[in-house]
């Protein structure tokens, strides 16, 4: 591939995923990632600050899609409801082609221990934006966080049935399952 091809973001995140799962992620540099990608190293720092975040690529825009789709819910929703509304938007992102890719994000990720601290990292940005939404739509804390936190949860637990290996369940259908019976498990504490 020529450097002024489009797509360059996609080729770095996959040119690095299939670099890292090859040869472990310690031993993968940036400028190998690039040479693979057929992009430079200036190209790459243009789109990520580190060669973690070449693995973590889609959260900006995960966070947005979260909060956008919760401001668009109706006015009656509940923030339970909002919430189910923001995961049933991911399923755009987290389509039936994605989840083989996903999959080797996750190998990746589940091997390193700063890699792990990320993703925490990024999953808090995702509630706060959850939160954030629930706030401008009125619901006031600590609903917001509450709701918020429960999405987070159903968010990483729909997401780790997602990319199980006998899974073929959508996205949207398996987060909102477990949104559901995390919403149960919370009636059944008092």
């Amino acid at each position: 591939m020529s450097r002024w091809e489009p797509n360059a973001r996609e080729r770095l995140v996959r040119a690095a995923v299939e670099s890292f799962l090859e040869r472990g992620y310690d031993e993968v540099t940036v400028a190998e990632i690039t040479e693979r990608a057929g992009l430079t190293k200036r190209t790459f720092f243009r789109h990520f600050a580190d060669k973690r975040e070449v693995l973590f690529a889609g959260q900006d825009i995960l966070s947005r899609t979260f909060a956008e789709a919760i401001a668009a819910a109706p006015a009656s929703a509940t923030p339970l409801e909002a919430i189910s509304a923001a995961l049933t938007a991911t399923e755009t992102t987290f389509g039936p082609d994605h989840r083989e890719f996903a999959r080797k994000v996750q190998a990746v990720v589940a091997d390193q221990s700063d890699l792990r601290e990320r993703e925490l990292l990024k999953r808090a940005k995702l509630r706060a934006a959850m939160a954030d939404a629930l706030r401008a739509r009125g619901v006031p804390d600590p609903a917001a966080s509450l709701a918020a936190e429960i999405g987070g949860l159903a968010f990483t637990t729909g997401f780790a049935r997602w990319v199980a290996p006998a899974n073929e369940r959508g996205f949207g259908e398996v987060a909102r399952e477990a949104l559901s019976e995390l919403v149960e498990a919370t009636t059944k504490l008092g």
